[in-house]
């Protein structure tokens, strides 16, 4: 037994978070050479992957769909933090680095993870089987905040350009908030069973049967580990946040493809997780990390800046422009209409992922 913990203590993943950290303390606040660049993204890459396998750890504990929740809310965090502190550091020019990183973050859950997940368990399985009632309320859910907070501001006259005014803000944030809550409630308490795995004839999967959960201590253990390497990935993608600005206007992209980097690095571990879940043909659980993802990304990330902003010397514009209003009315319809019979096929996945590639080459050639 102590060689087995002693074997654990020792892998990876569990060394890795915190040499992430060590690494951290080393190199924060200070300007970074290329060669120290390189390093720390090694490190912040190795993080995300720590932080992937100790979510499911705990997933496995606690279960489905728990487990979802657990990776969403940890990866929100780390969106929250690298937001404010890129917003505290980036003058006006970073007014709409909320709207761009939470936009993102929508298009790529709701068209990349949910689109790879469908094309991977279809191909898998030949169609992708899972429960329309849950999967349904997590993205009307996700639809009516988006519409709250990212295109209501572009319609509004109360303020100049794409922003709420005070009141409006407040409202906004309120309304997310308590829709993520009752999100949460509906998805963990009073309907749980509509966001578990289902067979191919429809049947509710209540628990794993592939191996036997960890015991509390190792729960416990990963938890302490996700918390440093979410630590570090937060703290680590600041660091090298400064580069990723300068190559992007090195590059001649626009300003908004920062926001689709830091997205795409948060949103990682929940990409892998989702792809693994769909592998072993559970696909709403993969639904769950997908559409929860961009719901805590919403209804989390929105309230969080607009408290921010009582000491943020940033304006804070929010809504979105007439190509992004258009494919986030696509996502929905597609969505909705994927979402309806419960099965899915490779053609679904693929239509969501053309989807996300659209929003990519836009946002790079607007």
């Amino acid at each position: 037994m102590i060689a087995g913990l002693r074997s654990s203590a020792l892998h990876w993943t569990g060394v890795l978070p915190v040499l992430a950290v060590v690494l951290l303390a080393l190199t924060w606040g200070r300007s970074l050479p290329v060669a120290l660049v390189v390093l720390v993204s090694c490190f912040l890459a190795g993080a995300v992957l720590a932080a992937v396998h100790h979510a499911e750890v705990i997933a496995h504990r606690v279960g489905e769909p728990f487990g979802s929740l657990v990776l969403a809310v940890a990866v929100t965090i780390i969106e929250v933090a690298l937001i404010v502190t890129l917003m505290a550091d980036g003058g006006a020019k970073s007014a709409t680095l909320a709207r761009d990183t939470v936009f993102a973050a929508v298009m790529i859950t709701c068209n990349g993870i949910v689109g790879l997940s469908l094309l991977v368990g279809s191909l898998r399985r030949k169609v992708a089987v899972f429960n329309a009632e849950g999967t349904g309320a997590a993205l009307a859910t996700v639809a009516t905040v988006a519409g709250l907070s990212l295109v209501l501001p572009t319609f509004t006259t109360s303020t100049p350009g794409p922003r709420f005014s005070t009141p409006q803000l407040v409202f906004a944030a309120v309304a997310a908030l308590v829709l993520y809550s009752l999100f949460v409630t509906t998805q963990t308490i009073r309907h749980r069973d509509y966001f578990l795995p289902v067979t191919t004839s429809g049947e509710v999967i209540h628990g794993e049967d592939h191996a036997d959960p960890p015991s509390a201590r190792a729960a416990l253990t990963s938890l302490g580990l996700l918390a440093l390497a979410l630590i570090a990935v937060v703290g680590l993608a600041k660091a090298v946040s400064p580069a990723i600005e300068s190559g992007v206007a090195a590059a001649g992209l626009p300003a908004s493809v920062v926001g689709i980097v830091i997205a795409l690095l948060v949103l990682l571990p929940e990409s892998i997780a989702a792809v693994r879940a769909a592998h072993r043909d559970r696909v709403q659980t993969s639904l769950n990390l997908g559409l929860g993802s961009a719901m805590a990304s919403i209804g989390l990330t929105i309230p969080a800046v607009a408290l921010a902003t009582v000491w943020l010397p940033v304006p804070l514009s929010l809504g979105l422009g007439a190509g992004h209003l258009v494919l986030l009315a696509l996502t929905v319809i597609v969505g909705t209409l994927t979402v309806i019979p419960g099965r899915a096929t490779p053609l679904q996945g693929g239509v969501h992922l053309t989807l996300l590639a659209a929003y990519i080459v836009l946002a790079v050639s607007p």
